[in-house]
């Protein structure tokens, strides 16, 4: 949704100065400069009073495109049988587009003109509208109304913005996955339990303490593990979380949009946790917890900038507000404004204030990568948190239907993120069914010209094979059951994370960093690989022999710098492209894949240019042994 512009402005008129009121000579002493101003003003007010008269140009909306979910009606008054089916069909197609959910502009032509409808004849096209989302089995929310213009009889007209949502059939609900980053102790935690729980926070952090999983993290107050949180939308767009649902299952069931919170650590010696997170959880957004108190301080600007080297789109939460005043809240909103203004971020802010901004919001912030809209708001006293549930239940996919369509006729890769031991149920493995498209060259990273996406099918049943070993094999292995935010489901597609039972299959085998491909894949490894990278930082030089831990989607390990082509040594802001080498075991990659390097202060970011298999690394060792010696 872009904001409402006028389509054309006043003129002020083209007369020559002293031709107003005042320019004459009537015997009377005046400055030469006060005549001019006083004929400017003058015709400026005769202007503006005649601008009032005349009616200027509507407002309007960008014209309708073909694909996507968002549909323009200038009414829905009394269809004829033969036309509401064919109404029912095009909204079926719009769900399908927004994978389940549809936004449909109500008193909007097809060019964008906003005429806007007179109260009977928009309460006739919200009647039609609600038949036509009851035959396709789905449900209307009423985002906004607004007014638009006046007729000849002074009565108002008004435009309507409705949110149509499906619940999805065979399980199949939208699913957004979040991360959630931000300094320690700035309540990110808190946050998702008021959310999750629907329960305030009494202010000593009661309602992050359902989140922690270890000891030492309720002891502390700190999150040191990456935990994950659900939060559900009906198809009416009202919270579905665990204040009126027992289990996840339940909610499950009772949503047809899910938002998936990955809770991440956010103490700088956690921070490789936080790193693997982003790389291998791929999140389709984040959010950038800010306490309105202490403002950016610690590891906010670095998360800030992991988020954006990643490209994940981020929005800012600024919590804690009622612990201080609103002169320190509007300090800390202004201070993250400079922020993501300064070149290298290069952001919109848009600060949040009320239902329709969350709507604006939600529906601009995928549209447009330089959107980021800020919440100001509290975990213990509500303030304002009503918007960030407006904001999260409009928030819509970032891929559409064809697209996911053309991702899941890919073969199955599903990444190795947990394993665990389950009673009666044997090896248990969680990840991410995903595919990586390729990337050509560096700048498509940094612009926005490469896209992490995800695709493939896996069933129950299916016969995978998964690696790689320390020995760079890949085992055989059967999918047993699939699980869904701890809910049973028969098939998973692009792009979903879950859960899968491995049976008896022995879990010493398994280790994070692996994958699960279909054996036609023919899945190659590598212990070396080129990449194209930017050196972010480095105190001092950034040369051969350098060791680094290198973040290749759920790959984390230590690697070697083994060569620079066609330079000794890289300073901060420089690039080159780089050949890394492995100590430990090979590993599985993919050309063009995102890659972040770190170790202490260095950071790098690029993405994989070239793969070397085993053969081929121990050719390029042999060589360089050689040109060492005749050296």
């Amino acid at each position: 949704m872009v904001d409402v512009s006028v389509g054309g402005a006043a003129s002020l008129g083209h007369g020559r100065p002293g031709q107003g009121s005042g320019s004459g000579n009537n015997g009377k002493k005046m400055s030469k400069k006060s005549r001019p101003r006083r004929g400017k003003r003058g015709k400026r007010r005769r202007n503006k009073k005649n601008n009032r008269n005349n009616k200027s140009p509507p407002p309007y909306l960008p014209p309708e495109a073909e694909e996507g979910n968002i549909e323009y009606k200038l009414k829905l008054v009394n269809p004829t049988q033969y036309r509401f089916e064919h109404l029912a069909t095009q909204l079926k197609w719009r769900l399908q587009e927004g994978r389940g959910e549809a936004v449909y502009q109500i008193g909007v032509e097809d060019n964008g003109l906003l005429v806007g409808l007179t109260e009977a004849d928009m309460k006739a096209s919200l009647k039609t509208l609600k038949r036509m989302a009851e035959k396709v089995g789905a449900d209307i929310t009423l985002l906004r109304e607004r007014e638009v213009d006046f007729d000849s009889e002074r009565n108002t007209r008004k435009i309507a913005e409705v949110l149509v949502r499906k619940v999805p059939d065979d399980q199949q609900f939208l699913d957004l996955r979040v991360a959630v980053l931000g300094n320690v102790d700035s309540g990110k935690s808190t946050l998702l339990g008021v959310l999750t729980q629907g329960e305030l926070d009494n202010g000593r952090g009661r309602a992050r303490l359902n989140l922690f999983r270890h000891l030492h993290e309720i002891q502390t107050g700190r999150t040191s593990s990456i935990s994950f949180e659900i939060l559900g939308f009906n198809s009416k767009g009202e919270v579905v979380n665990y204040s009126e649902s027992r289990t996840a299952e339940e909610i499950c069931e009772s949503s047809s949009k899910m938002i998936t919170f990955i809770d991440l650590a956010g103490h700088h010696k956690y921070l490789k946790t936080t790193i693997f997170g982003l790389t291998s959880y791929c999140p389709d957004f984040a959010v950038l917890v800010v306490s309105a108190n202490i403002g950016i301080a610690g590891t906010t600007r670095e998360h800030l900038g992991l988020a954006m080297a990643l490209k994940v789109p981020i929005f800012i939460v600024v919590s804690k507000v009622d612990l201080c005043s609103r002169g320190t809240v509007e300090r800390t909103v202004r201070q993250l404004e400079r922020v993501l203004k300064q070149p290298g971020c290069n952001k919109v802010p848009m600060v949040v204030s009320n239902p329709d901004d969350a709507v604006t919001a939600a529906q601009q912030f995928t549209q447009s990568a330089c959107i980021t809209p800020i919440f100001t708001l509290s975990s213990v006293s509500g303030e304002s948190l009503d918007l960030l549930k407006v904001f999260l239940n409009i928030l819509p996919p970032l891929s559409n239907s064809k697209e996911q369509e053309e991702l899941m006729q890919q073969l199955t890769e599903f990444q190795v993120d947990e394993i665990y031991s389950v009673p009666d149920v044997g090896t248990v493995v969680g990840g991410t069914l995903y595919r990586c498209e390729n990337l050509s060259t560096l700048e498509g990273l940094l612009h926005f010209l490469s896209v992490l996406v995800f695709g493939g099918v896996c069933r129950e049943g299916e016969r995978l094979v998964v690696g790689p070993t320390d020995e760079g094999r890949f085992l055989r292995l059967r999918v047993g059951s699939i699980q869904r935010n701890r809910s049973a489901c028969r098939v998973l597609r692009a792009g979903q994370a879950a859960t899968l039972a491995l049976g008896n299959f022995d879990r010493s085998l398994l280790r994070k960093g692996m994958v699960m491909v279909s054996p036609k894949m023919n899945p190659t490894i590598c212990c070396q690989f080129e990449a194209a990278i930017v050196l972010l930082f480095h105190a001092k030089t950034f040369r051969r022999g350098s060791q680094v831990t290198v973040h290749v989607g759920n790959v984390r390990q230590t690697a070697t710098v083994e060569c620079l082509r066609e330079k000794d040594e890289l300073r901060t802001g420089e690039r080159a492209v780089v050949c890394f080498r492995f100590i430990k075991h090979p590993e599985y990659l993919r050309l063009g894949a995102k890659l972040l390097f770190r170790e202490g202060v260095t950071k790098g970011i690029g993405h994989v240019t070239r793969l070397l298999p085993p053969s081929q690394n121990q050719d390029q060792n042999q060589k360089h042994d050689q040109n060492l010696q005749e050296h």
